[in-house]
């Protein structure tokens, strides 16, 4: 059996040392929500409490929304960590659906600020997209045993 093994990298938490992939949404979590925090007080100065809460909803969205997939790879590799890049993949394309799905169900609530909310939206998709590729280009996963093979005793004859 393979196991999935992080051997660089300091995610800072007892938790996170235990999995890569909460590790993993740690930063990312962190990386997003203080860029909405700058962005939330910019929108506050800006264009008022309003703005501020529509940075604010839409950077919980996009943060949840993100987080889903790397709790799903958790979850799968505790039981199978060959299998859970496969899982985080699916469950990318399924949450991908079921967000759109629910956003177009919802509609657009009258409070929101729609272009305080779009470009939430988009400045925390790309922080979140930029720490992640980062931290998981800094992460050793082991997918194969890379156990050597036993020789068998017999030789290859062929010459």
């Amino acid at each position: 059996m393979t196991r999935a093994t992080r051997t660089e990298g300091d995610f800072g938490s007892p938790a996170a040392a235990a999995s890569p992939w909460l590790g993993l949404a740690a930063k990312c979590t962190a990386a997003s929500a203080g860029a909405a925090l700058v962005l939330a007080a910019a929108a506050l100065l800006a264009s008022g409490a309003g703005a501020a809460g529509s940075v604010l909803f839409a950077a919980a969205v996009v943060i949840a929304f993100f987080a889903l997939s790397l709790l799903a790879g958790h979850i799968a590799g505790r039981r199978n960590p060959s299998g859970a890049i496969g899982v985080f993949a699916v469950v990318y394309v399924l949450k991908i659906v079921g967000f759109a799905a629910l956003l177009i169900w919802l509609g657009t609530p009258a409070w929101i600020d729609r272009p305080w909310f779009g470009a939430s939206g988009i400045v925390t998709v790309v922080v979140w997209q930029a720490v992640e590729v980062f931290v998981f280009s800094r992460l050793r996963l082991q997918i194969f045993d890379d156990a050597p093979v036993r020789d068998s005793g017999t030789e290859d004859t062929r010459g």
